[in-house]
């Protein structure tokens, strides 16, 4: 869409992490010890530890923090009992918004998220509102002024990518990102792949992807962004994805 940038949604998120880095660095803290306790401390044998390790490592977590975190899941020092659950509900301009969170006291957790989606102009929905809306896919994201696209597509698809998204930026400077999407038996293989190529990952993730986005802007793209910053200031919330399509000027402001 004409003006629309995942790029700069990426840059104002990386921005706002940089700023709560001790927050996040909690987060892949919890998301490894859950991982840990449910499959084990090893991430050879672990699929779920090893993805949260992976976001660890791109979120510049220290090596020694993710050997903790393993240990104290893996039952070597205790820890905390959490589960995982989603919640779902409704942000301004008609965007839906899926929640993840690791919590060990869901009372509290779905108190503060139903608040805060009150307070900042959403609503809570019921269980399966809006999760219909989402894919469960694997998602790589590849610098775009590193990269040209022949490069990209050939390796990716011959590494076994269901799709290969081309960036939206025109200009040398702010090319934007290749977004690769796997299926999620796949995305270890595709990823592994790529590094072998030494071809450098931004980010990688099994993520929820938007079957359709929802174009916001102006007062709306403030109020959705808003309501995104504000749900994963949550400390029991790991996750945040919305349908949204942000218009790049407005991202250009908000920052």
């Amino acid at each position: 869409m004409a003006g629309h940038s995942k790029w700069s949604n990426i840059k104002h998120r990386k921005a706002a992490q940089d700023n709560k880095k001790g927050k996040i660095w909690s987060k892949c803290s919890k998301a490894i010890m859950v991982a840990a306790k449910m499959g084990g401390g090893d991430p050879e044998t672990n699929l779920s530890l090893r993805y949260a390790i992976d976001e660890a490592k791109y979120a510049n977590m220290p090596k020694d923090t993710i050997k903790r975190a393993i240990a104290k899941g893996s039952g070597e020092t205790g820890g905390a009992e959490y589960q995982e659950l989603i919640y779902e509900g409704y942000g301004p301009g008609g965007t839906a918004i899926l929640v993840i969170a690791l919590t060990d006291n869901n009372t509290r957790t779905v108190g503060d998220v139903r608040n805060t989606f009150k307070k900042k102009g959403g609503s809570m929905g019921n269980a399966g509102s809006v999760a219909f809306m989402f894919n469960t896919k694997g998602q790589i994201i590849i610098d775009a002024s590193k990269y040209d696209e022949d490069t990209i597509m050939d390796q990716a698809l011959e590494a076994g990518a269901d799709d290969v998204q081309a960036p939206e930026g025109t200009d040398d400077e702010n090319k934007g990102v290749w977004t690769i999407l796997t299926d999620p038996t796949e995305f270890i293989a595709v990823k592994e792949s790529l590094e072998a190529n030494n071809i450098e990952i931004l980010e990688a993730e099994i993520a929820r992807i938007p079957e359709n986005t929802v174009a916001v802007a102006g007062e709306d793209a403030r109020k959705v962004m808003n309501l995104i910053d504000a749900l994963e200031e949550n400390d029991d919330v790991q996750k945040v994805y919305s349908n949204a399509d942000f218009d790049a000027a407005d991202l250009a402001n908000l920052e």
